[in-house]
C-alpha cells in the first residue's frame, strides 16, 4: 500500500512547497502524482494535506508520513548505494560528520593519509549545522560522528582516539597571560568568544563557569576558528579551546594557552558509529589511524 513514491512526494512537497515543483523534480505530470496521491489518502482512509488557497498544509497524518520519509529515504539511498558498491566491487564513501569544531585541523591529518591508503574510497565531512548529531547516525545521513561529548544510545559505539586539555586562550598581553592557572571569578569581567554551541555542551560553562556560579560579562558566537583566534588576538576576548590548537596558533597570532582551574580540563575525542557497522573493514581502519596519526595527541 504504501510505496516509496508516496514518500518521495511528500517529501518534495515539503521541499519545494507545492505539488508542481514537486511534480517536476520527481519528473511526473502534475495529474499522475496528484491521483498517487489521492489514491493513497482513499486507500488510508485519512487525508494528507489540507489545501489552504494555493498551498497546503500537512495535516497529522501528513506530518507523521514526512517525518517517515526523512527517516526511511536516506536509509533506502544508503542501501542502493552499498549494493551498487558491492556489486562493483567498490568501498564507496565514508561520511563523517563533526560535532567538534576546532577538530577539523586535525581531521586533516587524519584524511590525508587516509585516503593515500584507501585509494577506493571517498570522503565527506558534514559540518555540525549540516546534520543532526546522533539523529544523522541513526538517519544513515553519516557513518562515523566526531565529537568530544558522545550520548550514549542503544546501537552506538564511541572509540576514544585522543586526549587533550581544554584550555582559555587569551591576547599575550592579557593580564592573564602570564598566570599558572585561571579562576572562574577571573572570567566574570570578559567577553567569551565560543563556537555556536549550545551553552550546556560548552566545558567553559558546565566544568567551569557554571559550577562558581559565574558568567563572563558577555557571550559571544563565531563559527569558525581563524576569526575566533583573530578577535583573542586584537583584545577583543578570550576564548576556549583544545591546548594542541591553541599551542598550533599561538606560533601564528599574539595569543597564548592559559590553563582552566588548578587541575585543569581533561577531555577525549570519540569516533562513533553504529554497532552494525562495526567490522566494516575502511571504517575499522579510519578509526584505527585517527589513533595514531602525528599531532593527534599533542597537548594531551
Amino acid at each position: 500500500m504504501l510505496e516509496r513514491i508516496h514518500l518521495a512526494i511528500v517529501q518534495e512537497v515539503d521541499r519545494l512547497g507545492s505539488l508542481t515543483a514537486a511534480a517536476g523534480a520527481l519528473c511526473l505530470t502534475q495529474s499522475a502524482l496528484s491521483h498517487t496521491m489521492k489514491k493513497l489518502e482513499q486507500q488510508l482512509g485519512t487525508d494528507i494535506w489540507l489545501r489552504e488557497g494555493r498551498s497546503l498544509r500537512p495535516t497529522q497524518s501528513g506530518e507523521y508520513l514526512l517525518a517517515v520519509a526523512n527517516r526511511v529515504l536516506p536509509q533506502l539511498a544508503m542501501a542502493e548505494e552499498r549494493l551498487q558498491q558491492y556489486a562493483h566491487g567498490e568501498r564507496g564513501t565514508l561520511r563523517i560528520g563533526m560535532e567538534c569544531h576546532p577538530c577539523y585541523q586535525w581531521l586533516l591529518k587524519v584524511v590525508s593519509p587516509y585516503l593515500a591508503q584507501w585509494p577506493d574510497v571517498e570522503v565527506d565531512v558534514k559540518q555540525k549545522f549540516q546534520f543532526g548529531g546522533i539523529g544523522a547516525l541513526f538517519g544513515y545521513e553519516i557513518d562515523l560522528l566526531v565529537t568530544p561529548d558522545p550520548l550514549l544510545r542503544p546501537g552506538l559505539r564511541y572509540e576514544p582516539v585522543f586526549d587533550y586539555e581544554q584550555v582559555l586562550v587569551v591576547n599575550s598581553q592579557h593580564v592573564l597571560a602570564g598566570a599558572s592557572y585561571v579562576k572562574p571569578k577571573q572570567l566574570s569581567g570578559e567577553v567569551l568568544i565560543t563556537y555556536p554551541v549550545a551553552i550546556d555542551r560548552l566545558d567553559i560553562y558546565n566544568q567551569f563557569l557554571m559550577p562558581a556560579g559565574i558568567l563572563p560579562r558577555r557571550h559571544k558566537t563565531i563559527e569558525t576558528t581563524d576569526i575566533m583566534l583573530q578577535m583573542v588576538a586584537s583584545g577583543r576576548g578570550v576564548a576556549a579551546l583544545p591546548r594542541w590548537l591553541a599551542e598550533e596558533y599561538a606560533g601564528k597570532m599574539a595569543v597564548v594557552p592559559v590553563k582552566l582551574g588548578p587541575k585543569g580540563i581533561a577531555k577525549q575525542i570519540f569516533l562513533g558509529a553504529r554497532e552494525a557497522d562495526v567490522g566494516i573493514d575502511y571504517l575499522e581502519a579510519f578509526v584505527a589511524l585517527a589513533r595514531q596519526v602525528p599531532g593527534a595527541v599533542q597537548g594531551s
